[in-house]
């Protein structure tokens, strides 16, 4: 792969319900990392309504990209492409980034690039330390829990993926079950610092020599311990059931990872997506792979939620590349990444 030097990308991301754009220079250096959050506008339905989270990207796309160049320093002649978020995601979402990045391409001559989210968050890691490989990288985000395994650049390997609930979904939805405020993750992963994990809950190992993950019966499980207590006429405290939750789902992320990192052979492991963020899993990670000498990177946690310089940074091999888009691009909700 063929490199020019000092490139330039501006990223554009918005397949959820952040609207994003970045400058990264050489794949690694952020110059901008503009990011506009709608979880105020979502909150009080307890979740993402497509059609609120498409009328503000409409509303910010414009104001976002050029305060990204402007915070940069630069103008559009010195870009070298636009990347941009083709899918997975909301595809109404997808459809306000991808149409602003065709529309900017052609009315600055510059060429498009299509980046898979889930890219977007394994290349995160790269602006934080420069990725070597192989290398095997834990996705966990609210859509997408997967174990992907690279050779090289911009080549991809899912070897394990949930059979249900993401892990985020997971966290939403045992967030609401105890009355916790949209986002869930941060309130359990908070509240999970404070208690004991006192209630023995289930881990769904699957079949013995399966990466795959399923999260849905440790939701169900919480439920069921919740409403048995109370026709008891018991109760838990939310720390302690946040405790108990985080520790199942930490423990089958952590073992499944780490018995991957060993089949696989690799010495290098990247941590990736918004879930990333959560304060027991980056804890237990480290110390797993301190104890058996892989190196992990984990993103800061700006990095770790949905943005545009992840995007950019991704973006920016793919052009090395010469993997170019044209104007068919179109957002794809279900995008794979292999």
């Amino acid at each position: 792969m063929s490199y020019k030097t000092n490139t330039l990308i501006l990223g554009i991301e918005t397949s959820c319900d952040e609207t994003s754009a970045a400058v990264v220079k050489n794949g690694r250096e952020v110059l901008s990392n503009i990011v506009s959050s709608q979880i105020d506008s979502h909150k009080r339905f307890g979740g993402v309504v497509p059609e609120i989270a498409s009328r503000h990207h409409v509303e910010q796309v414009t104001y976002i990209v050029e305060e990204a160049l402007e915070t940069a320093g630069i103008t559009p002649d010195e870009l070298d492409a636009i990347a941009v978020t083709e899918g997975p995601g909301l595809v109404g979402a997808l459809l306000i980034g991808v149409n602003a990045a065709k529309a900017l391409a052609f009315a600055w001559n510059k060429p498009l690039v299509a980046v898979h989210h889930i890219a977007g968050h394994i290349y995160a890691n790269h602006i934080v330390d420069e990725l070597t490989f192989p290398l095997l990288s834990l996705v966990v985000s609210g859509g997408h829990t997967e174990l992907i395994y690279m050779k090289d650049h911009v080549s991809y390997e899912v070897i394990g993926e949930t059979r249900d609930d993401a892990v985020g979904e997971a966290y939403d939805k045992v967030a609401r079950t105890l009355g916790l405020p949209y986002p869930g993750g941060p309130h359990i992963d908070r509240l999970a610092q404070i208690g004991e994990p006192v209630i023995n809950l289930p881990r769904a190992w699957l079949e013995e020599d399966s990466y795959d993950f399923s999260f849905s019966g440790l939701k169900s499980a919480v439920i069921n311990t919740l409403h048995n207590a109370k026709q008891r006429g018991e109760s838990w405290s939310n720390e302690d059931i946040a405790a108990s939750f985080q520790a199942s789902v930490v423990d089958v992320l952590v073992t499944k990872t780490l018995k991957a990192v060993e089949e696989k052979g690799v010495e290098r492991l990247v941590l990736a997506g918004g879930v990333a963020a959560n304060k027991g899993l980056r804890e237990a990670l480290t110390a797993a792979c301190e104890k058996v000498g892989i190196t992990l990177t984990i993103p800061p946690i700006a990095l770790c939620t949905d943005n545009a310089a992840m995007i950019a940074a991704a973006g920016t091999f793919l052009f090395n590349k010469g993997c170019l888009a044209d104007e068919r691009l179109n957002g794809q909700a279900g995008l794979k990444l292999e």
